[in-house]
């Protein structure tokens, strides 16, 4: 029995839609607090697969956690205990994130090869490398070896680290741990995403002195006391990203709440490049469909403050509705555009000029067919077109979906969408 989203499209969409918590904030905030023996209480929690999962990795480690309403947990992780649980760390990539906390309390962590996205390559040797550079030495047991052991030599020291590459994940497990150790460390090529803006506030309340957010050079002076604080996720700013999109390939009027806009000034200049008519007033923008005549343009993903490559998927809906030809061209991950042959099925002209390029003529009318979500972004780009197609449209893998938007059907209906929930054989 699977469940599949069944959607009518081509119908205008209204009204106003509110930005979630952010996942990937979620994902690195929760193992964060492991790195006190203090309780810790974490709001406007995203309900979302891969949220939960971390929460049940965080439990299964010993952490104790309690739910004080719908989205606010409270977690205390007085003693924790160095083997994760393989299944559960198989069923998100996130949760390499517990290594940096449980390393620098335990010294030592042995954990499974991460799951996730396939999108393409995502190796962990920025990780290790950083972890050797504190004093932490990788162990396997066997060459093709499924699982990883790390263990600290001897006493973690602080250090200065180059990262290999604009690693978000290295760089939050870097920040954890050496947030926990005494002295000043420093990473250099350091991811700059909101979320780890995010986690830099997090630490910095737990008593960490934290310089460089934003940057690309990230200064941490380290407590091996940090104490439990209240914190509240922080809207998702690729949610915000996916639905102004969804209002203009749809060519509707949307008010999308909840946006944290100055993390999304590429974003703004990329709606702008594309004819996108726009307003901002305090915290929401008003997307203004109706009005706006979409034009091509050349979307290039970089790592923050850059275009972001989690939304570049999302933006070829719009590309299939402009006038004339726009190059996406995704910098990151060679595989992000399986996508393409399920958007080509409902009617657009994506030609894939390699692994990192396309090429997407329009406007193109998009019909209604049975399509497959690959991952978490495509399946909101599946969504999407099948929004702004002509007919009726089943979308098979909406697991993908469930990792990354809250509720996303129930949320769209109150906006006027024909889209359902439903189980088949």
């Amino acid at each position: 029995m699977n469940e599949i989203f069944e959607i009518e499209g081509g119908k205008k969409l209204s009204g106003e839609i509110k930005v979630s918590g952010s996942k990937n904030s979620a994902l690195a905030i929760l193992p964060a607090c492991l790195l006190t023996d203090e309780p810790c209480i974490i709001k406007n929690i995203p309900l979302l697969t891969d949220v939960l999962v971390m929460i049940e990795i965080l439990k299964n480690l010993g952490a104790e956690v309690e739910w004080l309403d719908k989205k606010t947990i409270k977690i205390q992780a007085k003693n924790i205990n160095s083997n994760a649980d393989i299944v559960l760390v198989k069923k998100i990539r996130a949760s390499i994130l517990i290594a940096g906390p449980i390393l620098v309390r335990n010294g030592e962590l042995k954990i499974a090869k991460p799951g996730g996205c396939h999108i393409g390559a995502r190796s962990l040797d920025a990780h290790f490398e950083g972890f050797a550079d504190l004093g932490i030495k990788l162990i396997l047991s066997e060459k093709n070896s499924e699982t990883y052991h790390l263990k600290a030599l001897n006493k973690i020291k602080p250090n200065i680290v180059y990262l290999n590459e604009f690693s978000v994940t290295a760089t939050e497990n870097l920040m954890m741990l050496m947030a926990k150790i005494d002295g000043k460390s420093e990473i250099h090529l350091a991811a700059a995403e909101p979320h780890i803006q995010e986690l830099g506030e997090f630490l910095k309340a737990m008593g960490a002195e934290v310089e460089g957010l934003g940057t690309h050079t990230i200064i941490i002076k380290g407590k091996k006391h940090l104490k439990g604080v209240e914190h509240t996720i922080w809207p998702d700013y690729i949610e915000a990203g996916t639905f102004f999109s969804l209002a203009a390939s749809t060519k509707s009027d949307l008010k999308i709440s909840n946006v944290l806009v100055n993390h999304l000034e590429m974003v703004f200049r990329n709606l702008k490049k594309m004819g996108v008519c726009y307003k901002i007033k305090n915290n929401s923008v008003f997307i203004e469909g109706k009005n706006s005549s979409l034009k091509s343009a050349k979307i290039q993903t970089l790592p923050y403050p850059g275009f972001p490559t989690d939304l570049q998927a999302i933006f070829s809906v719009m590309a299939t509705q402009a006038k004339g030809e726009s190059l996406i061209f995704d910098t990151l991950f060679e595989g992000r555009f399986r996508y393409v042959d399920e958007l080509n099925q409902m009617g657009a002209r994506i030609f894939l000029c390699d692994p990192h390029r396309i090429l997407v003529s329009g406007p193109t009318p998009l019909y209604g067919a049975k399509i497959k979500s690959f991952d978490l972004r495509a399946g909101a780009t599946v969504i999407i077109a099948a929004l702004a197609a002509k007919g009726k449209s089943q979308i098979f893998g909406i697991e993908e979906v469930d990792r990354g938007y809250e509720k996303i059907e129930k949320r769209l209906q109150n906006i006027g969408a024909r889209i359902k929930r439903i189980v088949v054989e």
